[in-house]
């Protein structure tokens, strides 16, 4: 049974119960545990940055595109704009969701691999997974870092954008397009660092994944 199938049939379970301790546990009657879940978790949170990068790289192109414009309708050249902002928008939010969803799933293993050590009657076994809990937390603290970092640049273009974006709105006109080419090396500089940021992000998931496949 894949993991996919493993989790619908848990949500049916469940009925999308909001009690997280509950969906943890329905989901472990099922035979996936918590590791396996913040394993997919980080998955799915690396792939929608790497979706977001592009999102923001398009939205980037169309502002360029904006800023040649010569002649046509700017009207429509607006609404494919505007488009790719508010695509932008659901992006970050989406970043936003996959980083708190992480540190959910994460807390809730955390606290119960501590519990669980202390279970242990063999004191070399203890110490090794408390070793093992030290080094994971570790690498789970780099990458929620560099995941947050990377958040962090998105609202600052996003404002950008929609500065530009309602300027353009209100003023269909060639002043309007000036002011987008005043701007345009600015927003070409806050979009570079923050993929720059999100590349950084995607590596430290991937680093993370294989730790953990490999513990």
């Amino acid at each position: 049974m894949n993991f996919i199938f493993r989790s619908f049939l848990a949500l049916s379970i469940l009925s999308l119960t909001a009690c997280s301790s509950l969906y943890y546990s329905g989901l472990e009657s099922i035979g996936i545990p918590k590791r396996e879940l913040m394993i997919h978790r980080v998955e799915k949170a690396r792939d929608t940055q790497e979706e977001t990068k592009e999102q923001f790289k398009s939205a980037l192109a169309q502002f360029t595109a904006v800023t040649n414009f010569n002649g046509g309708d700017l009207e429509k050249t607006y609404n494919k704009l505007n488009d790719e902002y508010e695509d932008s928008v659901s992006q970050a939010k989406l970043v936003r969701k996959r980083i708190d969803d992480i540190k959910d799933v994460s807390q809730a293993l955390f606290d119960e691999w501590k519990g669980e050590i202390g279970q242990y009657s063999s004191t070399s076994l203890k110490r090794n997974s408390q070793r093992q809990l030290n080094s994971t937390k570790r690498q789970y603290k780099q990458l929620i870092q560099a995941m947050e970092r990377a958040e962090a640049k998105l609202e600052p273009v996003l404002a950008v954008f929609k500065d530009q974006v309602l300027y353009l709105k209100h003023n269909l006109n060639a002043r309007a397009i000036s002011s987008l080419k005043n701007e345009l090396t600015g927003i070409q500089s806050d979009v570079s660092s923050l993929i720059t940021a999100m590349e950084k992000s995607i590596n430290e998931a991937n680093t993370f994944i294989n730790s953990m496949e490999n513990k």
